[in-house]
């Protein structure tokens, strides 16, 4: 077994990031003159789940150094199985070290005395095999690099902007129209929630969100949307996003739910990606000087890739139960089986615009960092297959038998996960793997458990 030198390592390099003297002078300038006085240090689950720890900001120097330890455990929510195996790691595998990324730091508008980072994760120092590599479950860790090396290989950026639609109840936000009728657009209605919208913009504002436009949707369903940009910062704000709306909740005295589908015959909570891929300031999804709609032959293949990938991506573009419930309730703008089309809302893929490709199968609580790794990895498989995704929809596209069916179930989407190698691949073996387990705990659990509508069809069924 070979030991490498400490120097050699990835930690080490992001210390000696962390160290350089001028970044870390304009931070602890901005730290003084905010009045931040405890910083969290913050990681993202499998799930999405935003986890860390809170550390007094005099001990700033130390952080940079010498980051923050938590359980391996916690990258999959310090969850057990229905066999009492803690998923991810025992209580006796060693923790990681979570290392804050400078660029990352904001202070909380909502109490400016506290600030965050976003940290990449590593293995321990002490562990010869592997110490100070990157821990293989840090999910934002894994889409920075894949990133990379997409970009490295491809001569290619993916840009996305993400349109996440988030239910709201409570006092006053009731709404009552009419039967087979929709609210959304009614300006009436957002005055109703301005309170939401106001606090929401705002405070994105002050944390980097480039907010740019919002609309109301269905009953109690908002949707505020900010400028895109390089995936992996992209995600970052979403996941901020979330932690935003949560505030504005608890400040309101309200309920946010990201569930993907709250109730049924209502929409569903979505999370469209909206994806473009840029050779410098060139966007290769469209051909200069044409106006009507299209796709240059790059940005087809590209498709070729999402389309043919699909229903292996559908374990994390849909990753909850719930999630195929907003599938199977159709006629409410979500896809229902894979194909593409020129503006055409019912479709897997939607070509939104000349440059913009709509990926409409990602909910409300997709985790990001997960859904643009698996992009990356089929996209890249269709560029390097040169992967047809036929014609769209309306122009001889039906799309029945040219690519697997949308899977109907979580239970069914675990299974095409498993069989498909691109989207493992993108996520790595080892994440691809605790990832399989974890959703199919959850699985097995929902398998097993009674339901209000079974007691509503079978408790007094017979005779």
């Amino acid at each position: 077994m070979t030991v490498r030198p400490p120097s050699s390592t990835a930690l080490d390099r992001h210390r000696e990031q962390n160290t350089d003297q001028e970044a870390v002078g304009a931070l602890r300038k901005r730290i003084t003159e905010a009045g931040v006085e405890y910083i969290y240090y913050q990681s993202v689950t499998l799930s999405g789940r935003v986890v860390g720890k809170v550390v007094p900001a005099v001990h700033l120097l130390r952080n940079l150094e010498k980051g923050v330890q938590l359980h391996r455990s916690v990258a999959a929510d310090i969850q057990a199985d229905r066999n009492g195996t803690l998923l991810g790691g025992g209580p006796r595998a060693a923790e990681f070290t979570a290392l804050p990324d400078l660029d990352t730091f904001a202070v909380l508008p909502w109490d400016t005395s506290v600030a965050r980072f976003f940290c990449r994760t590593y293995e321990p120092e002490h562990r010869p095999e592997c110490g100070g590599e990157p821990f293989a479950a840090d999910v934002r860790g894994h889409l920075i690099r894949r990133h990379r090396e997409f970009t490295e290989r491809t001569g290619l950026v993916l840009r996305t902007g993400c349109e996440p639609e988030v239910t709201w109840t409570g006092p006053g936000l009731e709404v009552f129209n009419r039967p087979d009728g929709c609210p959304a657009y009614q300006v009436d209605l957002l005055e109703r929630y301005r309170p939401i919208y106001q606090k929401v913009m705002t405070y994105g504002r002050a944390m980097g969100l480039d907010m740019i436009e919002g609309d109301y949707e269905d009953p109690g369903q908002l949707e505020l949307n900010w400028m895109y940009d390089r995936a992996e910062l992209t995600a970052d704000r979403l996941v901020t996003f979330r932690q935003i709306c949560r505030q504005v909740a608890r400040e309101l005295g309200v309920t946010v739910s990201f569930m993907p589908k709250p109730a049924t015959g209502v929409m569903g909570n979505g999370c469209h990606h909206n994806l473009s891929l840029w050779r410098g300031d060139d966007n290769v999804l469209a051909e200069p000087g044409r106006r009507e709609l299209h796709l240059s032959e790059t940005g087809r293949h590209a498709l070729g890739g999402i389309l043919a990938h699909a229903a292996g991506s559908m374990a994390v573009m849909g990753s909850t139960v719930n999630s195929y419930k907003r599938y199977w309730d159709v006629g409410l703008f979500a896809p229902g089986q894979i194909d593409w089309g020129m503006d055409d809302k019912t479709c897997t893929v939607r070509l939104s615009a000349n440059g913009r490709l709509e990926l409409k199968l990602p909910d409300a609580m997709v985790n990001p960092y997960l859904s643009h790794a698996v992009l990356l990895a089929v996209v890249s498989d269709g560029l390097e297959n040169r992967i047809d995704p036929g014609p769209p929809q309306g122009a001889g596209g039906e799309a029945g038998d040219r690519f697997p069916a949308l899977p109907a179930t979580l239970g069914e989407a675990l299974a095409a996960f498993a069989g498909d190698a691109v989207v493992r691949g993108g996520l790595g073996a080892e994440t691809a793997d605790l990832y399989l387990a974890l959703k199919g705990d959850e699985w097995a659990r929902f398998c097993a458990a009674v339901t209000d509508w079974e007691h509503m069809m079978y408790a007094e069924g017979t005779p």
